[in-house]
């Protein structure tokens, strides 16, 4: 019975570091523009519910007391990790002074061309490389509107740098007076088909096909950026409960390890 007991402690320790990991890197990216924090979820597992209901099992350990009420597996309950949640809600927008600096005012993303094909992103902190492009902190140029499929190196913003650059709050890109592109938003219909890929960026899970339409009226802000939905107070709060549940998971299996032991060398030797 200890070692089932264990098992169980042992899957609901692992459990709570994958969930300490997780609140780790949300208050690492705290700072970051447009950073989506993200959560673990959790479920029972149990084993019963994984075999056929016909399955019949005959019993190894005779003389033990499992072999007289057979659970059929229904003692065996476990955490299962069911995966990350990303809360994609809004976070407060921060003015910045930076012309370049542009961020988007309720749902949407931008598109940005990459080496591996287009990406989505929220984070707006754009600039200008030595080519005139519009570009991501990155170097990734940003895409303009342009129909689905269009080929992204048709779609790139290109100024001359002769006159001053302005976004309109439609996200127009207008040098002087003349309009060299809109920026290119996005609405994602299931935003749980996305893909963190690193430095803001999305992309679509596999096996999934993207759905996504133009943002119907865009709403962009010049010289603000999205600040990350990071709650620092609300993290450093969960980490706390977190680290107390793993370390009760810890005596847990410390309590387990003990009571084998005696039914080895205690309760073993007066038989």
């Amino acid at each position: 019975m200890s070692v089932k007991g264990v098992y169980t402690a042992l899957s609901g320790a692992m459990a709570q570091s994958t969930k300490l990991d997780t609140i780790a890197n949300n208050l690492a990216n705290v700072n970051t523009p447009a950073f989506k924090r993200d959560q673990q979820i959790f479920q029972e597992y149990l084993t019963a519910n994984e075999k056929p209901p016909t399955t019949t099992q005959i019993p190894r350990d005779v003389a033990a007391i499992e072999s007289f009420y057979n659970m059929q597996g229904g003692d065996k309950s476990y955490v299962d990790t069911k995966g990350t949640f990303t809360d994609f809600s809004q976070g407060s927008l921060k003015p910045t002074g930076n012309n370049l600096d542009v961020a988007i005012d309720g749902k949407g993303f931008f598109e940005i061309a990459t080496p591996g094909g287009v990406r989505l992103t929220r984070a707006g902190n754009f600039t200008l490389d030595g080519n005139g492009q519009l570009v991501t902190k990155e170097g990734h140029p940003v895409l303009s509107a342009g129909e689905p499929g269009a080929d992204p190196a048709s779609r790139v913003i290109r100024v001359t740098g002769n006159a001053p650059l302005s976004i309109s709050d439609s996200g127009d890109v207008i040098e002087g007076t003349e309009v060299v592109g809109r920026l290119s938003m996005v609405q994602v219909n299931n935003p749980d088909s996305l893909l963190k890929q690193g430095s803001g960026l999305y992309t679509f899970k596999d096996n999934i096909a993207p759905d996504m339409v133009n943002v119907a009226n865009p709403s962009v802000r010049q010289g603000f950026l999205e600040t990350s939905n990071v709650n620092i107070v609300q993290e450093m709060t969960d980490m706390i409960s977190t680290q107390r549940v793993f370390e009760s998971t810890q005596k847990a299996i410390s309590a387990y390890d003990q009571m084998a032991d005696k039914m080895v060398n205690v309760v073993g030797k007066t038989n």
